[in-house]
C-alpha cells in the first residue's frame, strides 16, 4: 500500500515538473510551488454577463475560426486537460497496445491530430500523435459511424485547442484591454489547477502580460495586469473549437467566460464610437413607458411596466449597427436586464414617421433620469419576482414588477378585481385582488379559443372601456 501510495506521488511530481517547463502552462504572480494529490476542478463562477458582445465580432470572425470536428486538418494541435470526470472515465487508447491510458499520465501533453481511420471490429477512431512522449494514442466513437458523430457537440474530451492560444498570444500579447466583467481569478499553485476569486472594477485599463491554456471548454487563458501592478485572468472560448459546449449554453453563469463578456479591445472601442458612450455607465434611470427587456434571471423578454428604476451597468455597442446592448440592474430586485438601444434618435433608420412607429429603439425615450417610483417589498416576494412569479399577499406594485402591466382588468363586485396577462403558448395569467388591493389568488389558464371577427371587434371595445375603468378606478398603474 505505502508502495502504491509512494509511486503515484512521484508520478504526479514528474508531470507537475514536466508542466513547469511547458510554455502553455501560465501562471499570474504569487502562485505558490505546491503540489497536490487531486486537480481542482474548474467551476464557472456566477456572471452578471448574458451573451458575446458585438464589440469584437470583426476581431473574432478575422482571426479565430471555428472548426467542427468534421472540418478537423491533420496537424491541428491539442492539450490533453483532464477534469476530474475523465479522470474516471479514460479518454485515449495507446494505438500501439489497443489499451485505455489514464487522463492523468496525459495531462497537459499536447497531441497532433492525425485523422479518422475504421478499425477491423467496425468501430471508428480519432487518432493522434503525442508530442511530448513520441507515442500514437486514439479516442474510440463510443457508437456509429466518424460522419455521425463529428456533427454534434461532443467532440474529443479533455482536448482544449491550441490554435486558438497560438493566435491570442500573437493577437493580444502586450494589448490594451479593458475589463467587462467584474469577476476574475488569480492562481493560487504553481503546480497545481487552485485558483481564487477576485472582484475587479468593470471598464478597467489592463495590459495583457501571458496568455496560455485554460480549460477545455474555454482553453484561452489570459492574464492582465492593472495600473497596480495586480494580475489575474480569465480562462475564455473564443472560436469554440473541442470546446464541447453549444452557443445556448454560454449563458447565465457560463457568459463571461466568452471573451467579448471579460475584455474588450481599445482598438474596437474607438473604431465603433466616435463619442464618450461610457458617460452614461452608473447612472440611475426609470422606464417612461412600459417595455420589454430580457430578464437575465429567467432568461425570457418580460414585460416593464413605467416608473421602475435602474443603474446602467454597461452599453456594449454592435459592430453590425448603430445600437447597444444596455445591461441595466434593477434597483428594486438587484436583477439584471438587457434592451438593444440606439443613443442617438438620428441612428434610427427611416423618416421621422418611422421613428414614431419604433420609439422603442430609442434610449432616451423609453428612460428618464432618476430613481422612479419607490415600491416595498419583502426578501420572500423578492425572490418570487426575480424569477416572474406571482403569490397571494401581492401588491399592485409588486404584480407589476413580476409581470408587467395587465392586458385586461376587470371589475367584479365588492371592490374585487382581475389582472389578466397575456402568457406565451396561448396561456393567461390571472390575478384576483381582494378590496384593499392585495393578491387573494394566482393562476394560469388556457386562454379562450379565437373568435369571430365580429366578436373580437365587440372584445376590443370592452376592453378599452375596462381599461380607461382601471384607470380612474382601482388598479391604478405606476
Amino acid at each position: 500500500m505505502k508502495k502504491s501510495f509512494l509511486t503515484v506521488c512521484v508520478a504526479f511530481l514528474f508531470l507537475t515538473a514536466t508542466a513547469q517547463e511547458n510554455s502553455y502552462i501560465v501562471k499570474t504572480r504569487g502562485a505558490k510551488k505546491k503540489a497536490q494529490m487531486e486537480m481542482v476542478s474548474e467551476e464557472p463562477v456566477p456572471s452578471v454577463s448574458s451573451s458575446e458582445g458585438e464589440t469584437v465580432r470583426d476581431f473574432i470572425s478575422d482571426n479565430f475560426r471555428f472548426y467542427s470536428l468534421c472540418d478537423w486538418q491533420e496537424g491541428m494541435k491539442f492539450m490533453v486537460m483532464p477534469e476530474k470526470y475523465d479522470l474516471v472515465v479514460k479518454t485515449f487508447a495507446d494505438a500501439g497496445t489497443g489499451k485505455e491510458v489514464s487522463s492523468m499520465s496525459l495531462r497537459h501533453k499536447i497531441m497532433i491530430y492525425k485523422g479518422h481511420t475504421e478499425a477491423s471490429d467496425g468501430h471508428h477512431r480519432i487518432n493522434f500523435h503525442c508530442q511530448d512522449n513520441d507515442r500514437d494514442y486514439y479516442y474510440e466513437i463510443p457508437s456509429g459511424s466518424f460522419d455521425d458523430y463529428c456533427y454534434n457537440k461532443l467532440g474529443v474530451p479533455t482536448l482544449a485547442y491550441l490554435g486558438d492560444v497560438d493566435i491570442a498570444r500573437e493577437k493580444l500579447m502586450g494589448k490594451t484591454l479593458y475589463t467587462k466583467n467584474q469577476h476574475y481569478r488569480v492562481d493560487t499553485e504553481y503546480d497545481g489547477d487552485g485558483f481564487q476569486e477576485v472582484i475587479v472594477d468593470k471598464d478597467m485599463e489592463v495590459k495583457v502580460t501571458a496568455v496560455g491554456v485554460g480549460t477545455r471548454a474555454y482553453p484561452v487563458k489570459i492574464i492582465v495586469e492593472d495600473r497596480d501592478g495586480n494580475e489575474f485572468y480569465q480562462n475564455v472560448a473564443i472560436s469554440k473549437t473541442n470546446c464541447g459546449m453549444r452557443d445556448d449554453e454560454f449563458i447565465m453563469d457560463n457568459a463571461k467566460f466568452l471573451f467579448a463578456n471579460s475584455f474588450e479591445l481599445v482598438d474596437d472601442i474607438m473604431a465603433v464610437n466616435s463619442y464618450n458612450y461610457r458617460a452614461y455607465i452608473g447612472r440611475i434611470v426609470h422606464t417612461k413607458f412600459p417595455t420589454t427587456m430580457l430578464n437575465e434571471s429567467t432568461k425570457k423578454i418580460q414585460n416593464i411596466p413605467r416608473m421602475i428604476g435602474y443603474q446602467i451597468e454597461a452599453l456594449t455597442p454592435h459592430k453590425a449597427d448603430t445600437k447597444f446592448t444596455a445591461k441595466l440592474k434593477n434597483t428594486i430586485l438587484g436583477t439584471y436586464f438587457y434592451k438593444d438601444v440606439t443613443l442617438d434618435q438620428k441612428s434610427i433608420s427611416g423618416t421621422s414617421k418611422d421613428f414614431e412607429q419604433e420609439p422603442d429603439d430609442y434610449f432616451s425615450y423609453i428612460f428618464a433620469p432618476g430613481p422612479g417610483k419607490k415600491i416595498e417589498t419583502t426578501e420572500a416576494s423578492r425572490g418570487m419576482i426575480r424569477m416572474g412569479h406571482v403569490s397571494p399577499g401581492f401588491s399592485e406594485d409588486e404584480v407589476m414588477l413580476a409581470a408587467g402591466e395587465p392586458d385586461e382588468v376587470q371589475h367584479g363586485e365588492n371592490g374585487l378585481y382581475t389582472w389578466i396577462f397575456k402568457r406565451s403558448n396561448n396561456k393567461l395569467l390571472v390575478v384576483e385582488f381582494n378590496g384593499s388591493g392585495v393578491v387573494e389568488k394566482a393562476y394560469g389558464k388556457d386562454a379562450p379559443k379565437a373568435k369571430s371577427t365580429t366578436t373580437k371587434r365587440r372584445a376590443a371595445t370592452t376592453k378599452k372601456r375596462s381599461s380607461s375603468s382601471w384607470k380612474s378606478g382601482k388598479g391604478t398603474p405606476l
